[in-house]
């Protein structure tokens, strides 16, 4: 039988759906390393309006973008994370780290902002934090 991923996008209390982890993480664990596809800086007004608009993370110096594969475009942002991303711009990932233990089961976010705890009211949304109840099943 072919391992089950430890990571898989389920319904999320908060933004309909989320990723969740299926085995308990610590601090600095690496959850995932997502390639990502850049989107040149004069293509965005074109994604943005397509469903891919809100998926996709600011890029590099440039005005890029990059939607992230894997399940990099897929985790919610709140102001409180149990996660955080770090940008490789050179070699063109995104690597999701957790920051605080993360129960099996739970979901896993990530502050759209950049650092945990940073300013989000430059969001295009307004940002909803999780219930205390966001675990999914196991997918």
């Amino acid at each position: 039988m072919a391992p089950r991923p430890s990571l898989f996008v389920g319904p999320s209390a908060t933004h309909d759906r989320g990723v969740f982890t299926r085995r308990a993480r610590r601090p600095d664990d690496v959850l995932e390393v997502c390639p990502v596809l850049v989107i040149p800086a004069e293509d965005r007004p074109l994604v943005d309006d397509t469903v891919f608009g809100g998926y996709y993370y600011e890029w590099g110096d440039d005005g890029e973008g990059a939607l992230a594969l894997g399940c990099g475009s897929m985790y919610n942002h709140t102001r409180h994370p149990n996660a955080r991303y770090e940008m490789d711009v050179e070699a063109r990932t995104i690597t999701i780290v957790a920051v605080t233990d993360i129960a099996a089961g739970d979901e896993v976010t990530i502050s759209y902002a950049g650092e945990p705890g940073a300013d989000d009211s430059d969001l295009w949304f307004d940002p909803v934090e999780p219930s205390s109840d966001t675990a999914a099943s196991g997918g």
